[in-house]
């Protein structure tokens, strides 16, 4: 009896053993698990992405009532210094920021630039929320269509958004053969895309990176080149103003290859005409009951100091403060173009076509503080002339990220949310 009372205690014992061993199993290979998913990634990722810019902006707002801001002038207002909301993301948290906006990888060390929050004069932006952004644009592909500032837009599109996806939930790529860039977030099925078309037709700045060229030459009739990319989006976020900068442009009769019939016109002609051509590809083309569009106003450069009160050559480097003069206005915007623009959006609408203009121009004028100046990565090397004259090559275009570009694309998603709530 006693043999047999140990015999039972020692297949107790056995199964007791092997029910522990299988939980350790279980353990271990969970744990292996969970560490093979956090190394997938599809790029960068693992180098920056801690997810911790979810810190402030993904428990508010969720629910918001976007028909409150109905009425409301979101264009018309004040930038207040605002340290506890913004930024809305941190530089070292996103790695898809390219070296020309990392204004902090690249020597800034001032960071107030950041921490600047957009208030109109009428009512409160509702308070940014990445998560219900992207539950809302569910299923849904946005594309930007433009040059750099647009590109600029984008990537602080993207980098709002990417923090609240998972590792191995995301995806950056570039197509083949064409100068479209795509973030996916397969956990919501959605696309930001980014099309580059400087100057919305086909034109000899079409190479997203080769295209640094003084002599303006477009093909007029040859918009369809770029915009059979765009015909399947459901939210076009069109831009182009920095590339009609010059006084003249070629207006070609035949194709870029065979560039000796053309005219010569200005670049207000030049702006007017494409912005025709471009009109009536949307109006035959575009799916108008699901394509919601929009249309980026052009944004300030403040490249000459003297314009508030600065010395000499002096432009945007080292400006640490915004603006504070109401209605400023920098002299390198060409509000002619404004009006030319404003136009054709109104012709468009006059033929059952509506292209929301997203009105950013003016709040950009006070920001002279917030552009990459010389903290940035210039792709040519500079010469020691250069360097010695910090001014001459300071990039007041462009705008640090995070920054200025975030408050557009709150301005952006408010249209675009009020429309699909």
């Amino acid at each position: 009896m006693e043999k047999k009372k140990k015999l039972m205690v020692v297949g107790i014992w056995d199964v007791k053993l092997m029910f522990e061993s299988v939980i350790i199993i279980f353990v271990i290979m969970g744990s292996l698990a969970t560490t093979a998913v956090y190394y997938v990634t599809s790029d960068r990722e693992q180098q920056g992405d801690t997810g911790s810019s979810s810190r402030r902006n993904n428990d508010d707002n969720v629910g918001f009532d976007y028909g409150s801001l109905d009425g409301c002038d979101l264009f018309s207002g004040k930038w207040v210094h605002d340290n506890e909301s913004y930024p809305l993301y941190k530089e070292h948290e996103c790695p898809y920021i390219p070296g020309e906006f990392s204004c902090g990888q690249y020597g800034r060390t001032d960071f107030k630039y950041q921490q600047w929050r957009w208030q109109p004069h009428g009512c409160n932006l509702p308070r940014f929320n990445a998560k219900d952004v992207l539950e809302r644009l569910r299923g849904k592909r946005v594309i930007f269509v433009g040059d750099s500032v647009n590109r600029n837009q984008w990537l602080s599109m993207v980098c709002m958004l990417q923090s609240v996806i998972p590792l191995g939930l995301k995806k950056m790529h570039k197509a083949a053969n064409v100068s479209l860039f795509t973030f996916k977030a397969f956990e919501y099925n959605v696309s930001i895309d980014f099309y580059w078309a400087p100057l919305l037709v086909e034109s000899n700045a079409d190479h997203p990176s080769k295209h640094k060229r003084n002599d303006r030459v477009i093909n007029i009739q040859t918009i369809e080149k770029h915009a059979k990319n765009w015909i399947n989006a459901d939210i076009l976020v069109f831009n182009s103003y920095l590339w009609w900068g010059t006084p003249t442009l070629k207006i070609l009769y035949g194709s870029i290859a065979d560039s000796k019939r053309y005219n010569i016109v200005s670049n207000h002609v030049g702006y007017k005409m494409v912005l025709e051509k471009w009109s009536n590809w949307l109006t035959t083309y575009r799916k108008h009951k699901r394509t919601l569009s929009y249309f980026m106003s052009m944004t300030a450069t403040h490249r000459r100091g003297v314009d508030w009160g600065m010395q000499g050559n002096e432009n945007c480097l080292n400006e640490t403060e915004p603006v504070m003069k109401d209605d400023f206005w920098e002299s390198g915007s060409d509000s002619k173009m404004m009006k030319i623009l404003e136009s054709s959006l109104d012709e468009l609408k006059a033929r059952g076509v509506n292209v929301q203009l997203v009105n950013i121009t003016q709040l950009t004028q006070y920001r002279k503080d917030a552009h990459p100046s010389i903290h940035r990565l210039f792709y040519s090397r500079l010469k020691a002339k250069q360097l010695s004259n910090p001014n001459g090559y300071a990039d007041c275009t462009h705008w640090c990220l995070p920054g200025v570009p975030d408050t557009w694309n709150e301005l952006l998603l408010v249209s675009i949310l009020q429309t699909l709530k």
